[in-house]
């Protein structure tokens, strides 16, 4: 079941990513830095999923869940704060999402994913009734879940 959970985890995080960049792209949803932080963390997560899939000892797969859980714990964070305290502000700038962003040179090394084009307030905007930033979070709450579910696992 655990490589069933890093395969979803992979997938899940790369829809994530592939679903922002539609956004953007397709329907001019500029970022704002918390949006590109959880960008970063999707990766991240695509990442660990990708490792837990190929790595075969038990060890390795405990290992990428408990960095996977801290990854969605640290989403979950940035989506909630993006929505109750950034998403109210008309200026991002300095926060710790954009220092994290331009700090990795991110920004500067793939613009195209990693460079915030808006403010907090001006990204504020709503999917199916719900604000953006909650399906952000629903995703890394489930894959912490389904994450917590694989560290727990005995066995192969």
């Amino acid at each position: 079941m655990s490589r069933t959970v890093f395969a979803f985890t992979l997938l899940a995080s790369l829809a994530a990513l592939a679903a922002a960049l539609v956004s953007q792209y397709a329907f001019d949803m500029q970022p704002c830095p918390w949006c590109v932080l959880q960008r970063l963390i999707f990766a991240a997560l695509a990442l660990v999923g990708l490792l837990g899939v190929l790595w075969s000892a038990r060890v390795g797969r405990r290992l990428m869940a408990a960095l996977g859980i801290i990854l969605a714990a640290l989403g979950v964070a940035s989506a909630l704060w993006q929505h109750v305290a950034a998403a109210h502000s008309t200026s991002c700038n300095l926060t710790l999402a954009d220092r994290i962003i331009s700090g990795a040179q991110l920004d500067a090394w793939l613009p195209q994913v990693f460079a915030a084009t808006a403010s907090c307030a001006d990204a504020a905007v709503r999917l199916l009734g719900l604000p953006y930033e909650y399906w952000s979070l629903a995703l890394f709450a489930l894959l912490g879940v389904l994450l917590v579910i694989a560290l727990l696992q005995r066995g192969r």
